[in-house]
């Protein structure tokens, strides 16, 4: 099924995978259930989740201290991320492989990102507003249409929890490159109003965005600051038992500089939007339904020293959800239309289109057996239907041990610069689709959870840029995207996660081959195998915890002529509780000053120190 590894290699894994679980059961402690909303459009138990995935909770949120989204990320199983400069510069986050437009991100529900560029605006998304994410891996087209092909990421704001008291929050920080946070928010519920609302603010000074090579028509000395404002609600109200309605937004500005050339100050700004409105509805005692109306906005404006622009994306969008219990199965049957417009100071890209889809899906439990099949038609007004499909089965082994195995179809839309930016866009070009098979085994007994994913998904459509277009399109003599006849993301991944003693250790490695079948070359940014290990401890008032991430080599072009080296980091944090739900924190990153790159001619930080005052739960 896989070719990155020898079946040597592979069956030592595999052995590793199975030693760890023999040996969980020694370590396992207590812990809380978890609950998956994303892999089904519907909550259900983490442990009978088929699809393989990650779930990133609040205190890891709070703990981690970084920055950005993408470089929470960047620890993740399964995740490498690419940035051109510092944390509020343009970044991209590859889940097993996948590029960034070929995974979707959802907000509250809300799908976001750029139908002009591909996929989500990472830096805009401010974490502070950021209460838990969910990661599924794997083709998910047929739950959530187009893009979803390496997977899909749903972040979480905060909400208020039934019958609670206000609870007030607060965060207040200062660190290196002069940067700092402020942070403050309330949740809770009033009878049968549920509220929470969180405004966060963030400056830094940074670094600069570029190196010298770079080159010097980009190269730029300067500091590269950046500031991002943001603000978030949910309100919902019960009408009766099983009737509630509700709403949620979330809004971000985020100012930044950049490099673009010497001696000119270029910049840009960021303006990110969601908002929802729906209505969950108990129409019978086994049928539940869900109406929501939806709006997105992706704004964008640069001024910079070769000219002048901008790019507004919004996606507005209609969705019916039924849930129909069936004994214990479930049956699903969803209808969504969504609208993509652009508008920007380059006419060729103002466009717009839309798609009308319908959803199958059920979900089947029977003892130890556990089965999702589930179908879906969508409809392009730019590209005709495309019909995706999945099938998942999973046998609880027993002792917490469960296997599974999965099929999947999926396709991504080419996004409206791949198709008309002029120079670039090819009017002809077609969706990607691809094919995915996939082999688990997962171990989860108390605090223990341990994982293994042999995955293999076929693209065909491929759309890459070419630094020299092929002979059909001899109108772009600066290169352009095109599509490949095929590539393959290949992979093993790991995880582990246990508690013992007062310690709660986490580690991952990903062992990955995502290439061009045309050239035979991996695509760019892609490393090998890339991995991370952390370690947790507490003793009365005092937690102190690391992190040690590494990434092997990758090269910063399709063609493998730029090599961008491996790197390892060390993240350490600590934190004290003063009483009265105050706490103070510090956060040193990149202990051993490592300097790195993710891209070629951009910077990345280098030892940073944040120390903080928090009230209340994060």
């Amino acid at each position: 099924m896989i070719s990155l590894v020898s079946q040597h290699r592979a069956a030592a894994l595999t052995s590793l995978a199975l030693s760890g679980l023999a040996l969980a059961p020694a370590l396992a402690q207590t812990a809380p259930s978890q609950v998956v909303v994303t892999a089904t459009r519907v909550a259900q138990p983490a442990s009978e989740v088929l699809s393989d995935h990650v779930l990133i909770g609040a205190d890891e949120i709070a703990a981690a201290g970084q920055v950005s989204i993408a470089e929470l990320l960047q620890k993740t199983r399964g995740i490498e991320i690419s940035s051109n400069g510092g944390s509020a510069n343009y970044a991209s986050v590859f889940l097993r492989g996948a590029s960034n437009s070929q995974s979707i991100v959802l907000v509250d529900g809300v799908r976001v990102g750029s139908a002009a560029n591909g996929g989500a605006t990472w830096a805009a998304i401010p974490l502070a507003q950021v209460d838990r994410i969910e990661i599924i891996y794997g083709p998910l087209s047929s739950l959530y249409g187009a893009d979803a092909m390496g997977g899909v990421v749903q972040i979480f704001t905060k909400r208020g929890a039934h019958g609670a008291a206000p609870a007030p929050t607060l965060t207040l920080g200062a660190g290196s490159d002069g940067r700092r946070r402020l942070d403050a928010g309330v949740s809770g519920a009033a009878g049968a109003l549920r509220y929470a609302f969180q405004l966060a603010s963030e400056r830094s000074d940074e670094f600069s965005a570029s190196t010298p090579d770079a080159g010097p028509y980009t190269y730029n000395p300067d500091r590269d600051g950046y500031e991002r404002r943001s603000a978030s609600g949910n309100l919902s109200y019960a009408l009766a038992r099983g009737h509630e309605l509700g709403a949620q937004f979330m809004h971000s500005r985020l100012a930044s500089q950049f490099d673009a050339g010497p001696g000119f100050d270029d910049h840009s700004l960021e303006k990110l939007a969601s908002a929802s409105f729906w209505s969950h509805n108990r129409i019978l005692p086994n049928w539940n339904s869900k109406l929501q109306f939806s709006h997105a906005d992706d704004k964008s404006a640069s001024y910079a020293s070769y000219g002048d622009g901008f790019i507004d994306t919004e996606q507005t969008g209609l969705l019916w959800q039924n849930d129909v219990t069936l004994g214990t199965d479930l049956l699903q049957v969803v209808l969504e239309h969504r609208k993509e417009e652009v508008l920007a100071n380059l006419g060729a890209i103002s466009r717009a289109r839309s798609t009308r889809s319908l959803a199958l899906a059920y979900q089947l439990r029977r003892g130890a057996h556990l089965g999702t099949a589930s179908v879906r038609r969508d409809d392009n007004s730019q590209f005709g239907v495309h019909n995706t499909g999945s099938l998942a089965y999973g046998y609880r082994i027993g002792g917490g041990l469960r296997a599974s195995a999965s099929v999947g179809t999926s396709f991504r839309a080419p996004t409206f610069n791949e198709l008309y930016y002029p120079g670039f866009g090819v009017a002809a070009n077609r969706p990607e689709k691809g094919r995915n098979a996939e082999l688990g085994l997962a171990y989860a007994r108390g605090a223990t959870q341990l994982t293994a994913s042999l995955y293999r998904n076929r693209l065909t459509d491929l759309l890459v840029y070419a630094p020299t277009c092929p002979v059909e399109v001899a109108s772009h003599p600066y290169g352009c995207a095109y599509n490949i006849n095929q590539a393959t993301l290949e992979g093993l991944s790991l995880g582990a996660r246990t508690a013992w003693n007062g310690f709660m250790l986490n580690g991952s490695l990903d062992f990955q081959d995502p290439v061009d079948d045309t050239t035979g070359k991996r695509l760019a940014r892609r490393s090998g195998r890339h991995g991370s290990v952390g370690l947790d401890y507490g003793i009365g008032k005092f937690k102190v915890g690391a992190d040690a991430l590494f990434s092997g080599a990758r090269f910063n072009d399709g063609a493998e002529l730029a090599r961008l080296p491996g790197y390892g980091l060390l993240n350490l944090r600590a934190s004290y509780a003063l009483g009265g739900q105050w706490s103070v924190f510090g956060n040193l990153n990149n202990a051993g000053d490592k300097r790195y790159a993710l891209a070629k001619g951009y910077a990345t930080a280098g030892r940073t120190v944040f120390v903080g005052l928090r009230y209340g739960a994060r």
